[in-house]
C-alpha cells in the first residue's frame, strides 16, 4: 500500500542520515582543530541527524505543549554543547546523545512497520480495479471513481470490488477471505454480493449499491489498519504519565542545576556550575519516557498482529486488553457452537418403511429453498428424478405439500397435518430436533427428525477455555429446552437458558455482568448479525464469521475471521500474553530509570550512561514488545 511505501521510504532515509551522522562523528574526532571551528564541524553531524527532533520540539514550545522527549532531548544535546564550549570543546556527547536516541526511534518505527505489515497482510482483499462498461469496451477504473448504480463487470477470478446486486449472470463465489467458509456460494440474477469475495466461474453484472469507501472490503480493511486507535486502560495510563511525568523531571532538572551551586556558594564554598549543569543534563537525558511511550502501544500493536495472523480480528487495544481479563464465557448456541446447517437425525415411520418416508418427503422438498428442504435432499442418498412431481404449494409457517406420481403429498408440522386430516401418531422416542411429518392422501406416514449438529471442534473449545483461565461457561438460544439441554450435556458447558428473545438475552447478559461486580469480564459469543445488541451488550464481544455483515464489524470487539469457536481460547492466550509484557515493559523501564535518574542527580553516571539508559531501555522494552507477535505455540 502507499502508506507502508512511504513508511518504508522514511525508514530508509532516517536510515542515511544515521549512517552519514556516524561517519562524520567518528572522522571529525580525529580532526586537529579547535575552538569554534571544531564546533562547527561537530554541528554538521549533530544537525543531520537531530534536525527534526529540534524542529519538533520547537513547534511544541510554539503550541505550547513542550514536555515531550524530542523538547528533553533537545535541551539536553543542546545543553550538552553549552558544557563543552565552556570547557575542552568535547561535542561528541552532544552528537552521541541525538545520534543513539535516532537509532533507537529507528529501531522502534521498523518494529511498527513489521506489526503493520503482519496485520495487513492478513487478507489480500484490496481490488486493484473496478471493470466499467462503456459503449460496449470494458475500462478499468479506479474503484474509489465508480458511483453508486454503475454497472461493473466481474469475470472469474476477479475479485469483487464493490457492495452490489447481480443484474445479470450466474456463478460460484469464494468468501473465504471474508468468512474462512471454504464452501463456494452459488448466486444469481437478484442476489447481493459483497466486496472482496472471488468470483470463480460465471461472468457477473454487478449493480453497485455503495461506494467504495463504504463496501464491506473497505470497512474491512480500515478495522484492521487502524486496530490501534482505540487505547486501552494500560495506554491511557501511559500518557497520563507522560503528561505529569515529563514536567516534573525537567523542573527536577533544572532544580539540579540550579539548587546545589547556588547552596554552595552561600556556604562560602565554589559554586561548580558546570558539574551541576553537567548532571542537570544527564538527569534529563536518563529521563526520557521514550520505553514507555513507544513500547506499550508497540506490545499491542503486535498483540493485535499476532493475532490477526491466526484468523483474529481485534478491534482495539482496548479489546485486547478487555479479553485478557474475561473470566466467563456466555455462548449463541445456532451457528456459534453448531453449524447451523439441519441435518436428518432419526426417522421414525409409522405405516411405511424409513426409505420411503425419506423418499417422499425429499422428492416433495426438491424444490424448495429452506434449509430443511436442503437438509431432507442431502439425506436421501438417490437420485431425485424417477417421480414425477407436480402441483408444488409451500405453505408459509406449515411445510409443503405436493403431488407425487398422482398422489398428494405433505411434508411439514403438525397444523400442516391437521388441515391435510392426518392424525399424528404419539412416538416413544424423545425429540431433541425439528419434527418433520409426512402424510399421503390424508394418512399418517411418520415422521423425521432434524437436528442442528455441533461443530466438531466445540467440546475442544470448551475444554481450552478452562486450560485458558475461563471459569464459567454459559449458552444463552432461542431453541427448545430439549435441544439446548442436549447440547450442553455435550459440550461440558456449565450453564444454559433456553426459548430466549434477542432482549432475553441481552437481559440475561447484563444480569451476569450485574452479578460479577467488577470482577473479571464477561464475552459473549455470537454469529453477530442476529445477536448484536447483547454483543454490544457484553464486556467483550466476540462474532463468530458473518465477517461481511454490517452487524458483525459494527457490534464486536473481535472478529473471527472464519466460524471455529476453537480460536476464542487462542485468541485469550495471545491477550494474556500481550498484557503480561505490557506489565514486563512497565516494570523494568520505570525501575531501570530509577535507579538511573539517582546514580544521575548523585553524579555517579554520565552522558554515555544516560545513552544507555534511554536507548538500551528503549531498545530493550521494543525488542520484548515485538514477542507479542509470536503466538503460533500459545
Amino acid at each position: 500500500m502507499e502508506g507502508d511505501d512511504a513508511v518504508s521510504r522514511k525508514q530508509k532515509k532516517n536510515l542515511v542520515r544515521i549512517i552519514i551522522a556516524s561517519v562524520l562523528m567518528v572522522a571529525f574526532i580525529f580532526v586537529p582543530v579547535s575552538g569554534i571551528w571544531r564546533l562547527l564541524l561537530f554541528l554538521v553531524p549533530y544537525l543531520v541527524v537531530g534536525y527534526d527532533i529540534l524542529i519538533k520540539a520547537f513547534k511544541g514550545i510554539i503550541h505550547l505543549q513542550p514536555f515531550d522527549e524530542c523538547f528533553l532531548m533537545s535541551v539536553a544535546t543542546i545543553g550538552a554543547i553549552v558544557v563543552g564550549m565552556m570547557g575542552d570543546g568535547d561535542y561528541v556527547e552532544a552528537v552521541a546523545v541525538m545520534l543513539f536516541y535516532q537509532v533507537g526511534e529507528w529501531f522502534q518505527s521498523y518494529a511498527v512497520g513489521k506489526s503493520r505489515k503482519s496485520i495487513s497482510s492478513l487478507m489480500d482483499i484490496r481490488p486493484d480495479h473496478a471493470n466499467v462498461e462503456k459503449d460496449g469496451e470494458i475500462e478499468e477504473t479506479d474503484p474509489d471513481e465508480v458511483a453508486v448504480g454503475t454497472v461493473i463487470v466481474v469475470r472469474p477470478g476477479e475479485r469483487i470490488p464493490i457492495d452490489g446486486v447481480i443484474t445479470e449472470g450466474s456463478s460460484s463465489l469464494n468468501t473465504s477471505a471474508l468468512t474462512g467458509e471454504s464452501l463456494p456460494k452459488d448466486v444469481m440474477v437478484g442476489d447481493e454480493v459483497i466486496s472482496g469475495c472471488v468470483n470463480m466461474t460465471g461472468v457477473l453484472r454487478i449493480r453497485t449499491t455503495k461506494e467504495f469507501g463504504e463496501s464491506t472490503v473497505s470497512r474491512i480493511l480500515d478495522l484492521v489498519e487502524n486496530a490501534s486507535s482505540r487505547k486501552s486502560r494500560s495506554e491511557n495510563f501511559i500518557s497520563r504519565f507522560a503528561r505529569y511525568y515529563t514536567p516534573a523531571v525537567v523542573f527536577s532538572a533544572l532544580a539540579l542545576a540550579l539548587l546545589p551551586p547556588f547552596i554552595t556558594m552561600l556556604c562560602g564554598g565554589a559554586a561548580r556550575w558546570g558539574l551541576w549543569i553537567y548532571r542537570a543534563l544527564t538527569f534529563l537525558v536518563i529521563s526520557c519516557p521514550c520505553a514507555l511511550v513507544i513500547s506499550i502501544p508497540l506490545s499491542f500493536f503486535a498483540g493485535i498482529g499476532g493475532a490477526g495472523r491466526e484468523g483474529v480480528l481485534v478491534k482495539g487495544s482496548n479489546c485486547l486488553e478487555a479479553l485478557a481479563g474475561t473470566d466467563t464465557v456466555v455462548f449463541d448456541k445456532t451457528g456459534t457452537l453448531t453449524k447451523g446447517v439441519f441435518e436428518v437425525v432419526a426417522i421414525h415411520p409409522d405405516s411405511v418403511d424409513s426409505n420411503t418416508l425419506l423418499h417422499l418427503a425429499a422428492h416433495v422438498e426438491r424444490y424448495s429453498s429452506h434449509p430443511i428442504a436442503a437438509s431432507l435432499r442431502a439425506a436421501y442418498s438417490f437420485e431425485l428424478d424417477d417421480c414425477e412431481i407436480n402441483d408444488v404449494r409451500e405453505i408459509s409457517g406449515q411445510g409443503v405439500t405436493a403431488s407425487v406420481n398422482g398422489e398428494t403429498v405433505a411434508v411439514g408440522n403438525s397444523r400442516l397435518m391437521e388441515s391435510v386430516g392426518a392424525v399424528i401418531q404419539k412416538c416413544p422416542h424423545d425429540h431433541v430436533g425439528t419434527v418433520i411429518h409426512v402424510a399421503k392422501n390424508g394418512v399418517y406416514l411418520g415422521h423425521i427428525e432434524i437436528s442442528d449438529v455441533v461443530k466438531p471442534t466445540s467440546s475442544q473449545a470448551i475444554a481450552e477455555l478452562r486450560r485458558a483461565g475461563v471459569t464459567r461457561t454459559v449458552m444463552l438460544t432461542g431453541d427448545s429446552a430439549a435441544a439446548a439441554e442436549k447440547v450442553s450435556k455435550e459440550l461440558g458447558i456449565d450453564e444454559v437458558h433456553s426459548g430466549l428473545l434477542p432482549e432475553d438475552k441481552v437481559s440475561r447478559v447484563e444480569d451476569l455482568i450485574g452479578a460479577k461486580k467488577g470482577k473479571g469480564l464477561t464475552a459473549f459469543v455470537g454469529d453477530g448479525i442476529n445477536d448484536a445488541p447483547v454483543l454490544t451488550v457484553a464486556d467483550v464481544g466476540i462474532a463468530m464469521g458473518a465477517l461481511g455483515s454490517d452487524a458483525a464489524i459494527e457490534a464486536a470487539d473481535v472478529v473471527l475471521m472464519d466460524d471455529d469457536p476453537l480460536k476464542i481460547s487462542k485468541a485469550m492466550r495471545i491477550a494474556r500474553k500481550c498484557m503480561a509484557i505490557v506489565r514486563e515493559n512497565i516494570w523494568f523501564s520505570l525501575g531501570v530509570k530509577a535507579a538511573c535518574l539517582v546514580l544521575g542527580a548523585l553524579g555517579l553516571a554520565n552522558m554515555w550512561t544516560a545513552v544507555i539508559a534511554d536507548v538500551g531501555v528503549m531498545i530493550a522494552a521494543v525488542l520484548n514488545a515485538i514477542r507479542a507477535l509470536f503466538v503460533k505455540k500459545l
